[in-house]
């Protein structure tokens, strides 16, 4: 039984207002070559397919057409909810999406036993039973109680979550019996487990509630396919609990880590081997860091290079002085080379001196108006949507502050 492991396609993201369309499909033919290669027999998508619960239509159309090629080459497909897709959008589809060989579990807010399937292999046996384990949202798995902690609210909740995951692989094991085949148990999941490394594209997707869930509440599952977090990695050292990552980068972050699918394959019961397979860069991308010498410097080895894609630039200047043009100067250090800047920041070290540079003014000296302008002088708003919730940020400090003073003279 051989099977893929993905997650986190985030299909429609806007990256800085740039689309990744042309990524994401130039991703999903790679990803039907590998198939056919392979001689894939199943494909798991561990959450988050779309980038947000209305997709545009464009990200539905490449998720539809990936599930009509992909059957065509014979491959099970396997696709669960994350948190930024929405339960609705996932559940429009999945009756005549069954008729294609694909599972779709958007929630766990349905019976048990529906979390439960046997995974065929390509020549139509039972090669795995599945616990399918979607993002899970505290309503559909916990009661809350009046008066709780919210320390005790976190326990309950991961409590809960470790107690669904238990049940679904008590299920499986019983379901395992009554077909009296060797073969392996495979779970999922779509959350944060303590001690993963993140990424700045990762949100946080219990804050308040659950900062991770401990590794030890998994049951003890043959393979266990995670999503959530971007980039690929090895959970509290079981080689059987992996996170396969994001087939592309989806913050800058993310581009020292080689993006790939994981390839698991059993035999009968037994996990014979887990290889990552490494996924093509389908938009050159990078980081340029340093004072305007060093990215004038590091600019020009894209001068003169003819490539059909523009490079997209994270430019992260380091410089002891405030510079209210420093857009301007970055963008003619710039022109007539094949990049475009999509993110430009000072350095963090920066904004660290800035801070020590005020010290000595204390809050007692300042206007609400001055310390407001000071803290929006260590941001750089670069973009248009930048610009654009500037205003609307600058907008609602005014009306607060306008509330605030009206209240005060009301007393």
């Amino acid at each position: 039984m051989k099977i893929l492991h993905t997650s986190d396609w985030h299909l429609g993201q806007s990256f800085f207002t740039k689309s990744r369309k042309d990524e994401h499909q130039a991703f999903i033919t790679w990803l039907l070559e590998l198939v056919s290669t392979e001689q894939i027999d199943a494909i798991i998508i561990a959450g988050d397919v779309f980038d947000t619960g209305s997709p545009p239509s464009y990200a539905r159309e490449l998720y539809n057409q990936f599930v009509v090629d992909l059957q065509k080459l014979n491959c099970f497909l396997v696709v669960l909810g994350g948190n930024h897709d929405s339960v609705s959008t996932l559940n429009e589809s999945r009756q005549i999406l069954a008729c294609l060989n694909t599972v779709v579990v958007a929630s766990t807010g349905i019976d048990s036993d529906k979390q439960i399937f046997s995974l065929p292999n390509q020549n139509g046996d039972i090669g795995a039973i599945l616990c399918a384990v979607p993002f899970i949202r505290p309503r559909d798995v916990l009661q809350s109680q009046a008066g709780e902690t919210g320390l005790q609210k976190r326990q309950a909740l991961g409590e809960a979550i470790a107690c669904h995951y238990q049940q679904l692989f008590y299920l499986a094991k019983i379901r395992k019996k009554e077909l009296g085949i060797d073969v392996p148990i495979i779970a999922t999941g779509h959350l944060t487990a303590l001690g993963v490394s993140q990424s700045d594209s990762v949100r946080d997707i219990y804050i308040g509630t659950l900062d991770g869930f401990a590794a030890d509440g998994f049951p003890p599952a043959d393979y266990i396919a995670l999503g959530h977090i971007h980039k690929p990695q090895i959970v509290a050292k079981s080689e059987h609990i992996r996170y396969s990552g994001s087939p592309i980068p989806l913050s800058f972050d993310e581009l020292g880590t080689q993006k790939q699918v994981i390839l698991v394959q059993f035999e009968g019961a037994q996990l014979e081997s887990l290889i990552p397979i490494a996924i093509p860069n389908f938009q050159p991308m990078a980081v340029l860091k340093g004072d305007l010498a060093k990215i004038e410097q590091d600019l020009e080895q894209y001068r003169g290079i003819e490539n059909d894609k523009t490079v997209w630039l994270c430019v992260e200047v380091d410089t002891q002085d405030y510079l209210s043009d420093l857009q301007q100067r970055v963008q003619t250090l710039a022109e007539g080379i094949n990049v475009e800047i999509l993110q430009l920041r000072r350095t963090r070290n920066q904004r660290r001196q800035l801070l020590s540079q005020q010290q000595a003014e204390t809050l007692s000296e300042l206007s609400p108006q001055e310390v407001f302008e000071k803290r929006l002088e260590m941001e750089d708003f670069v973009t248009e949507d930048d610009r654009e919730r500037r205003k609307r940020i600058c907008g609602s400090f005014q009306q607060i502050l306008s509330e605030v003073k009206h209240l005060g003279a009301d007393e």
